[in-house]
C-alpha cells in the first residue's frame, strides 16, 4: 500500500528529511590542572642488626677459630722454623742461650758442606731414593690391581679376601716385625735394599684406599664398557685409571714419606754402613763424646727437602681428590 505524497515534493527531499544530518562535535580542551606538592616522608634508617643464617659463625667464634689455627700452625711450624735457623748458625752463636733467638746473627751455609764431609750423605740419600722408588711402584701397581679386583670383579671369596685386608690393619707393626725380618733372611735379602722395601711394597691401608676410589667410579661406565666389548684391561686403563688420578697421588706421597722416613727397620735389616739409608745414617752426626746441634739440624733439613719436592709435585693431583678425572678413549 503506497502513501501519497504532498504536491511540490520529490523522493530526493523527502529522503532528506528523513535522515539526520551530520553535525561536528564541539571541540573542548583539557582542564590543566596543576600537580599537587606533597613534601616527602622521611624515612628513618634502619638499625636493625642483619640477620645470620644458620651455620653462620658469631663475631667471638670466628675470631677463636682464627687463634686456633694461629696456634696450630706455630705449634706445626715452630719446630721446622727452629730447625732451619740452628742449621743456619755460625759456630761462635750460642744455640741454648735462655733467650731463643730465631734469626742467626751471622747466617752462614757452611754447615750443610760439614754435614757432607761428616758422613757420606749423598750416598745415603740414594740408598733411600731406591727404597722409595721400590716401595711407592710396588703400591701403586700392586694397590691398584688389587682395589680394581676389590671393586670391580666379581669372584668367589671376594668378602673374604676384604676381610683378612681389615684385619692386618688391627695389628701394629712392631708385632709382626720379627717375622718379616725371618723371611728376608731366608730370601737371602738381609743386608739388602731389596729387602728394606719389600715389606713396604704393598700396604693393606693403601689397597682399600684403592677400592674406596675405584668404588666411586659409576658403574655404569663399566656397563657401556662391556657392552662395546671392552675387556677387564682396557676397563682398567681407560676408565678406571683416569677417575682414580687423585687417590694415586694420595698413595704416592705417602709412601714416600713411609719409606724415607722409615729408621727401625732398615736399622734392623741393614748391616753394612755403606749400604744405610739416609735416616739411619744420620745417627753418625751424634758422635759418643761429642754433637754439633747445628750439623744435626742441617742434616734434618737435607732429610726434609725431598719431602718438599716431591709433595709438590704431586699436590695439584693432591687436592683434586678421588672423584675428579675425566673418561679418556
Amino acid at each position: 500500500m503506497t502513501t501519497a505524497r504532498e504536491p511540490g515534493t520529490t523522493a530526493g527531499t523527502e529522503r532528506a528529511r528523513t535522515e539526520p544530518a551530520h553535525t561536528k562535535p564541539a571541540r573542548t580542551r583539557p582542564a590543566r590542572t596543576k600537580p599537587a606538592r606533597t613534601k616527602p616522608a622521611r624515612t628513618r634508617p634502619d638499625r636493625t642488626k642483619p640477620a645470620r643464617g644458620f651455620n653462620t659463625p658469631s663475631p667471638a667464634r670466628t675470631a677463636a677459630r682464627y687463634l686456633l689455627l694461629v696456634l696450630v700452625l706455630l705449634l706445626v711450624i715452630g719446630p721446622f722454623l727452629w730447625q732451619l735457623s740452628t742449621s743456619l748458625k755460625g759456630a761462635t752463636e750460642d744455640v741454648y742461650s735462655r733467650t731463643p733467638n730465631f734469626l742467626p746473627d751471622h747466617p752462614t751455609i757452611g754447615n750443610y758442606g760439614q754435614v757432607a764431609d761428616a758422613i757420606p750423605v749423598w750416598t745415603y740419600a740414594l740408598n733411600s731414593v731406591i727404597v722409595a722408588a721400590v716401595c711407592i711402584t710396588g703400591n701403586v701397581v700392586g694397590c691398584t690391581l688389587a682395589g680394581f679386583a676389590l671393586a670391580r670383579l666379581r669372584f668367589r671369596g671376594a668378602k673374604l679376601v676384604l676381610g683378612l685386608f681389615l684385619a692386618t690393619l688391627v695389628l701394629p707393626g712392631e708385632v709382626t716385625i720379627v717375622s718379616q725380618y725371618v723371611l728376608v733372611r731366608g730370601l737371602g735379602l738381609a743386608d739388602n735394599l731389596l729387602g728394606v722395601a719389600l715389606p713396604g711394597a704393598i700396604a693393606m691401608l693403601n689397597v682399600l684406599l684403592m677400592r674406596t676410589a675405584f668404588a666411586a667410579v659409576p658403574a655404569e661406565l663399566d656397563q657401556a664398557a662391556l657392552v662395546d666389548g671392552a675387556g677387564v684391561w682396557q676397563r682398567l686403563w681407560h676408565i678406571g685409571l683416569p677417575n682414580v688420578r687423585g687417590m694415586l697421588s694420595v698413595i704416592v706421597i705417602f709412601t714416600f714419606i713411609g719409606a724415607w722416613d722409615d729408621f727401625l727397620w732398615p736399622l734392623i735389616v741393614l748391616n753394612d754402613p755403606q749400604k744405610y739409608t739416609l735416616t739411619v745414617g744420620l745417627q753418625y752426626l751424634d758422635g759418643t763424646f761429642s754433637a754439633n746441634p747445628r750439623l744435626i739440624a742441617a742434616g734434618t733439613m737435607i732429610a726434609f727437602l725431598p719431602i718438599v719436592v716431591v709433595f709438590a709435585l704431586c699436590q695439584r693431583f693432591f687436592f683434586k681428590g678421588v672423584e675428579e678425572g675425566a673418561v679418556k678413549g
